[in-house]
């Protein structure tokens, strides 16, 4: 395969305004994404924010602990309390579910003036194209002002938040060019995110201190409440001036002007325009060449180029915003969804393809999350008067729960470090890697066994009540035994006991006691029901996720009846109100189909044609105006096609070539 020239096939051109779609560019910790000048000079034009991001910067508005859980009201199921509901305490429960939240670090753009001064309008601005070159992660962007060609090539430095740009232009001589940079206020949330995702520019409330001012550099001081970062900016020929409290302009004094913009959270870094653009073209030209790669030349089905250029465009998104050293949001750094924070039972979706396509090493730069977020897990298990330590579901980079009327119900999050654990341990077997991380195994098993119910009368353990399914409209009083939750708690437990097995440790019987008792997932009229109270699953309940085909798909089935499957896929496929579903839920769908050997389902279920799982041309995972990126659809797709080449196989007429690719365990 000519790795480079598949790529390069699928490497986004613009020749137009895409308002769902600006190109990104980042490293995994930070991120930015912009606008057809190839900076951000007019957000205006775009659906989606012009986001600049990081994984440190966070911001809590007042200050980072102004509530904490205690000034939450409870409610209880199973004797263990859950913030599910605000009653009589809005407040604490509102400012706890919105702080902390990322910080917006800053804008930069173009601005344009006429010959008497005044500024030009974005309808004087023309687009000619724009490409994101994923081969060597830069973004070159050609438009027209005055007739002028200006040529703007953006990129991020692979190791540090750094950003690189070079303008080319004859019209910047004429001192009618400008290149701001503007601090926004952090954001001010209403109760839904989704009503405040534009940036918030307000005067009051933050501080932009200019702290150094030299030659062709200028370093700046910020401060909101108790967050503080910095940010410094490098260039070779203009002047600075400051334009108002939180926005500065340079003046290019030549036809080429090229900068650096580094953000950090405490001290700077250094380095000049082309170190960085060399180090761009060095890691992604390694990224592209070392990690797993696949191909569909030669195929007869008409939709193998779309298909192929999902997936190159996925590996390039899921690492410059799914990763860094945490688990991101499900937007990554395009902008704040959920109130910036990241959802734990997202992670495996965002993530688990790293270690299929030979880049484990990606992954596990967010395992070490869970070390520093471990004595959180701790107690809040214990909170609840269970043993081990419970992952909670929606959360900030400090790991504490955050009240929802759903996210602290919910369990599929717990074996996901397990898992994930498990197929970063499988790259090389390293034993020095089971000693590392073999308390975040052994204490989410340990939850896991003292979460179930043990049934007397029928002598197995079940699941609920008490918890919130996957698939999230079910209520906490009523769900027992949801298909995937069963599954995947046997599938934790069997990990754990060989992680034991590895290290010469003596297995805990209640392990091995849960994992042979576990209950099994209830069936009528030969199919699998969403839990063992839902009668209604396809009657009312046929919205959302449909999560219980994970059970056998995304896992291997231990408890699951092969036949009861293929027929629930089947309705599924048929009944399911899909203009409800997720992105991840397209892929899921794929991996149950392929694991059953329905190649073409598989196939027809990953491009299937709904709205939510439409990819648009930066590569995102669309789902509607106030999500344009979602990142777990791009992570769900990359899994399934890896299991599905390396292991099950794709239909007769899909001519596969891969490399570096492995599957799930059987």
């Amino acid at each position: 395969m000519n790795r480079k020239e598949i790529v390069d096939k699928h490497s986004p051109m613009l020749k137009m305004v895409q308002p769902r779609a600006p190109l990104s560019i980042g490293n995994g910790d930070f991120g930015m994404s912009v606008d057809f000048t190839g900076l951000q000079s007019f957000p205006e034009a775009y659906i989606a924010p012009l986001s600049t991001q990081s994984n440190w910067g966070w911001h809590a508005s007042g200050e980072e602990h102004s509530y904490t859980l205690e000034d939450v009201k409870m409610q209880h199921y199973q004797g263990a309390p859950y913030p599910l509901f605000p009653e009589g305490k809005e407040e604490a429960y509102h400012w706890l579910r919105q702080n902390p939240h990322r910080l917006q670090l800053g804008q930069i753009a173009f601005r344009f003036y006429d010959e008497n001064g005044k500024p030009m309008s974005r309808e004087k601005i023309n687009p000619i194209t724009q490409q994101l070159k994923l081969w060597e992660g830069i973004i070159v962007s050609k438009f027209l002002v005055d007739g002028e060609v200006v040529k703007v090539e953006t990129c991020c430095d692979p190791y540090q938040d750094i950003i690189a740009v070079s303008v080319k232009s004859a019209a910047m001589k004429s001192g009618r060019f400008a290149i701001e940079l503007a601090f926004p206020s952090p954001n001010i949330f209403d109760q839904k995110w989704e009503e405040t995702l534009k940036l918030n520019w307000q005067k009051e409330g933050h501080k932009t201190t200019l702290q150094l001012h030299e030659d062709n550099l200028a370093v700046f001081y910020r401060q909101a409440d108790d967050t503080e970062y910095a940010v410094q900016w490098n260039w070779n020929k203009g002047d600075l001036k400051q334009e108002e409290d939180h926005t500065f302009s340079l003046i290019p004094s030549k036809k080429e002007c090229r900068f650096t913009l580094s953000f950090a959270e405490n001290k700077t870094a250094s380095k000049s325009v082309e170190e960085v653009f060399t180090a761009s073209r060095s890691y992604w030209d390694s990224f592209w060449l070392d990690g797993g790669f696949l191909s569909f030349q030669g195929s007869t089905d008409p939709r193998k180029d779309e298909l192929e250029r999902r997936v190159v465009l996925s590996q390039y998104l899921l690492a410059i915003h799914s990763g860094g050293s945490m688990p991101p949001q499900e937007t990554g750094f395009m902008y704040n969804s959920w109130f910036g924070k990241f959802h734990l039972e997202m992670h495996w979706w965002h993530a688990s393809h790293f270690a299929l396509w030979g880049r484990a090493s990606i992954l596990k730069k967010s395992m070490d999350w869970y070390l520093a977020t471990l004595s959180k897990a701790y107690q809040l298990a214990k909170s609840q008067r269970y043993e081990g330590a419970r992952w909670p579901k929606m959360v900030a980079r400090e790991g504490n729960q955050t009240p929802s009327p759903i996210a602290p119900g919910l369990i599929w999050q717990q074996p996901h470090p397990i898992s994930l654990l498990e197929l970063c341990y499988q790259d090389n077997q390293d034993p020095l890697f089971l000693e590392k991380y073999q308390e975040i195994v052994f204490a989410s098993a340990d939850f896991m066994a003292s979460f179930v119910r043990y049934d007397q009368e029928n002598d197995v353990y079940d699941l609920g009540p008490g918890l919130i399914p996957a698939q999230e409209n079910h209520m906490m009083e009523d769900s027992v035994n949801p298909p995937y939750e069963l599954e995947y708690w046997h599938f934790g437990l069997t990990v754990a006991i060989e992680w034991c097995l590895r290290l010469g440790k003596e297995v805990p019987g209640k392990w091995i006691e849960v994992k042979e008792k576990l209950a099994k997932p209830r069936v009528k009229d030969g199919i699998y029901l969403a839990h063992q109270n839902c009668a209604n699953t396809f009657t009312k309940k046929n919205h959302d996720h449909p999560s219980m085909v994970a059970s056998l798909g995304v896992l291997p089935g231990a408890l699951i009846d092969k036949d009861v499957m293929l027929q629930t896929l089947y309705k599924v496929k048929e009944e399911w109100e899909w203009e409800t579903a997720w992105g991840w839920d397209f892929p899921m769908c794929a991996m149950t189909a392929a694991r059953l050997g329905e190649l073409d389902l598989a196939v027809d279920f990953l491009l299937m044609d709904q709205v939510k799982n439409t990819y648009l041309i930066n590569g995102h995972n669309y789902q509607h105006d106030a999500l344009t990126a979602y990142l777990p659809g791009n992570g769900g797709l990359l899994t399934a096609i890896a299991m599905m080449a390396s292991t099950w196989g794709f239909p007769d007429n899909w001519k596969v070539k891969y490399q570096g690719l492995k599957g799930l365990m059987e």
